[in-house]
């Protein structure tokens, strides 16, 4: 470590001596790298602030009533196209800085790297609650860096604009194209709706009473009469069973009873059947016996007359057995509630009968009609169905198309009305000192860098032109031993004339260091070199 510190000891003795040169290096250094800092243009930084909120209160609302656009998407896909050569050409063109009609292909090229280099997007999300919620909005920064503080806040207003338009206009050009491509899709789907409509109105006009109806297609028609038919037969036997039980009871004891045992009205005191002129010749026999003997005439009459209105009377009571009308009529049965209840079942018998043999045959027939069709309308109804189910797929088509259409125009409102907010937290705004380049720290490490270039020309010299300041440096260098050294003796004139020439030195750095205070100064006044004087 001592040895080391003697050497570096050695090498500043050795390069004091070029001390003369180290400060001419020093000096034109430091004038040279001060006109350059100060040839520097300013670089002024123009920067904006957008808050994107694509949630808004019309988002919960419009759920699932529109059709929903992916905003994000559409802000990094802006955002990537801003810095495209399509999109940064225009503005570059608007703010001078490109001429197509001066400039060459790759000029412009170049022109338009620069600007692309220049230009800072970020994106960061809004509040502390972003992982919990990518929708809670983002802010977008833009910044750009330019010579012309004017142009460079320009540059970002355009920037700023273009991001806001093409993000609402991308959404508007989005739903522009949705919607011009469901026109035409709906309009296809129209004329083929119409065709399947006129094709089944077609069909059923050619094919009137084909047609399935509410209570099913062919078999299902088929069976429901064969078993109506099965129905009205059952019904009839069940009648014709009916019948003959009343007809049974008609011509049975009831009826004969009534006809032996008289009328059976009360108060009855004549009337036109046998039974009320047996009744009345018996009467009258009565009568005739108190008066007269049994050989009287009119006796022998009336006996004669009341056994052949007896015998009259067996004759309709064995045709009542039959069941002859006329018989019951002039036996007075008909009269008798037994007998007329019995007569009233059996002729609304009779008449349901009468409407069952009626409905039978319309059945029978039906089922004949359905099976002469048996090889057609099952292929009607094929038909039929095809044609159904094309139009109910065509409808239902037609029908979701128009849904889509209407929600895409819906969408297109509510982005108009603000379901994406653009808020602009700070303007396009540039300091009016410029943002680079630090010319106060470049004025002191060109003073700093200069200072080090003259040492370094000084130890430069030194090894071209070495010396040795001590013994020990002679000894390491030869290998030899060193017996002695002598001092050097200096007179006071010399040593007076060493004082001063390291008071002009010191005086000559001192003045150097007094240069770069005042260009500083310089620097904090504004003061410029070439021709971005006062940009």
């Amino acid at each position: 470590m001592h040895e080391t510190i003697e050497q570096v000891i050695d090498a500043v003795r050795g390069s004091w001596r070029f001390r003369r040169y180290a400060l001419l290096t020093a000096w034109i250094a430091a004038l040279l790298g001060w006109v350059v800092v100060f040839t520097l243009p300013d670089v002024y930084q123009a920067s904006s602030r957008v808050f994107v909120d694509t949630k808004t209160a019309l988002k919960p609302v419009l759920e699932n009533l529109v059709i929903d656009q992916d905003v994000n998407a559409q802000l990094n896909l802006v955002r990537q196209a801003l810095l495209a050569t399509p999109q940064l050409e225009p503005v570059a063109q608007e703010v001078g800085l490109v001429d197509t009609r001066t400039m060459t292909a790759p000029q412009r090229a170049r022109v338009l790297r620069d600007i692309r280099d220049r230009i800072k997007l970020t994106v960061t999300q809004a509040g502390q609650q972003e992982r919990q919620d990518r929708d809670a909005g983002s802010i977008y920064s833009i910044q750009y860096d330019d010579v012309s503080r004017d142009r460079a806040i320009k540059v970002v207003q355009i920037l700023q604009n273009n991001l806001i338009e093409n993000t609402l206009g991308g959404k508007r050009s989005g739903s522009e194209n949705a919607q011009k491509f469901l026109e035409t899709q709906i309009t296809d789907y129209e004329q083929r709706l119409r065709t399947a409509e006129d094709r089944l109105a077609t069909f059923k006009k050619q094919n009137v009473g084909l047609m399935p109806t509410e209570q099913g297609g062919y078999f299902t028609r088929l069976q429901t009469e064969m078993d109506a038919v099965t129905k009205t037969q059952s019904e009839l036997a069940i009648l014709a069973s009916r019948r003959e039980e009343l007809r049974r009871q008609l011509s049975g004891e009831a009826p004969v009873a009534a006809a032996v045992g008289g009328s059976t009205i009360p108060g009855a005191a004549g009337g036109g059947d046998t039974a009320s002129r047996i009744r009345e010749t018996q009467s009258r026999l009565d009568e005739l016996l108190l008066r007269f003997t049994d050989k009287h005439p009119d006796v022998v009459a009336a006996r004669a007359t009341l056994e052949q209105l007896k015998a009259r009377r067996q004759a309709e009571i064995e045709g009542l057995r039959r069941g002859d009308p006329n018989a019951a009529l002039s036996s007075g049965a008909s009269s008798n509630p037994v007998y007329q209840s019995i007569q009233l079942a059996l002729n609304q018998t009779n008449v349901e009968s009468a409407s069952l043999r009626r409905q039978l045959s319309d059945h029978e027939n039906k089922v004949a009609d359905l099976r002469k069709m048996l090889d057609t309308m099952p292929q009607v109804e094929a038909e039929y169905a095809r044609l159904n189910r094309d139009y109910d797929v065509t409808k239902a088509q037609y029908t979701a198309l128009v849904e889509r259409l209407e929600k895409s125009r819906l969408g297109e409102e509510a982005t108009t009305s603000g379901s994406v907010r653009f808020d602009i937290i700070d303007p396009p705004f540039a300091e009016f000192r410029p943002a680079s380049p630090k010319r106060s720290l470049l004025v002191l490490a060109v003073l700093a860098g200069a200072l080090a270039a003259g040492a370094g020309v000084a130890f430069l010299l030194h090894q071209l032109k070495p010396v040795f300041t001590s013994a020990r440096g002679l000894a390491a260098a030869t290998g030899l031993p060193v017996l002695g050294a002598v001092s050097m003796v200096w007179l006071d004139y010399q040593q007076a004339a060493l004082r001063r020439s390291y008071l002009r030195y010191g005086g000559a750095v001192l003045v150097l260091v007094v240069v770069a205070a005042v260009v500083l100064q310089l620097n904090r006044m504004g003061v410029r070199f070439g021709s971005h004087l006062g940009a």
